[in-house]
């Protein structure tokens, strides 16, 4: 996403240039501490406003920041307000320096999933319309109005990030996207993680995903993956992490031929990219911060 400091004009000059350059989609993120300015919720809505084709990301939303059916009313305005252009992408929530920051607990793992799980079957009732009423574990609903009705059918695309077993197993059940992530635990993006981003270890995690839809009956979600390092022809547009970009970089035989790594022509990685959604139905790639950097490989999927 565009930076907020440089102001109004300067933030929808970017996103206009986003739109006009051809990209799909631009992404939101939300973080409470290390610097991140933009609330994601106000950012989404603006970026919707300011522009008229591209649709808008939330990679990804903090579960436990926020009641789901409030959420998912906001989502389904945004709908509505965009003509349909809004993709709801959310996640247990990972980093302990946000909830720190924010003074909430950060329970472990298993109860942030459980929650997730809630809330997801909240924003799909929101999203189905009528009037809903469920008392869960963590939330409870009583005779809410559903509304405003969503544009897009079924309400906005759900996008969920899983990098765990249990996180990847519950994206196959409930997910229309899953967004293709390394486990992270206290540690964070650290040599472990990074392994996670071999070749191999993509496929297992897609593979888990297939098993869970499958097994629930569904549809298989469409795969959307953010490399760890894009390079186009010398020119970096990911950011570096340094133990975990740092050991990627450092072991280039484990990650030679793996959809986490794209290093260079534009043509080349435009190739790579056909051949990943080919092999595994890689569909959605987010290349990093750098517009012009990426631009080239744009053109030459198309």
């Amino acid at each position: 996403m565009p930076a907020i400091r440089d102001g109004f004009e300067s933030w929808r000059s970017q996103l206009l240039r986003i739109e006009d350059l051809g990209f799909d989609e631009v992404a939101v993120s939300e973080h409470y501490t290390g610097g991140w300015a933009m609330e994601p919720l106000a950012a989404l809505a603006f970026a919707a406003a300011n522009t008229s084709r591209l649709r808008i990301l939330t990679l990804v939303l903090n579960n436990d920041l926020r009641h789901p059916a409030v959420l998912a009313k906001a989502m389904a305005t945004a709908d509505v307000l965009s003509a349909g252009r809004v993709s709801l992408g959310i996640g247990a929530g990972w980093l302990p320096a946000d909830y720190r920051a924010l003074g909430i607990p950060f329970d472990r793992p298993k109860v942030r999933i459980e929650r997730l799980e809630e809330g997801l079957n909240i924003i799909r009732s929101f999203f189905a319309g009528g009037t809903i009423s469920c008392i869960g574990r963590h939330y409870s609903v009583d005779n809410l109005e559903a509304l405003p009705a969503p544009v897009q059918r079924s309400g906005p695309p759900i996008l969920i990030g899983a990098g765990g077993p249990k996180m990847l197993e519950l994206a196959g059940r409930a997910a229309d996207i899953v967004g293709i992530h390394v486990t992270l635990g206290a540690n964070g993006f650290n040599q472990k993680a990074a392994r996670e981003m071999s070749a191999s270890a993509i496929a297992g995690k897609i593979h888990r995903v297939r098993a869970a839809a499958e097994a629930g009956g569904r549809t298989p979600p469409v795969f959307q993956l953010t490399p760890v390092v894009v390079i186009v022809d010398g020119r970096r547009s990911t950011a570096v992490r340094p133990g975990f970009t740092g050991y990627v970089e450092a072991h280039p035989e484990e990650f030679a031929d793996s959809p986490a790594v794209l290093v260079g022509s534009a043509h080349q990685i435009a190739e790579s990219i056909e051949r990943w959604n080919t092999d595994l139905k890689i569909e959605l790639w987010h290349l990093g911060a750098d517009v012009t950097a990426v631009a080239p490989i744009l053109a030459a999927v198309r």
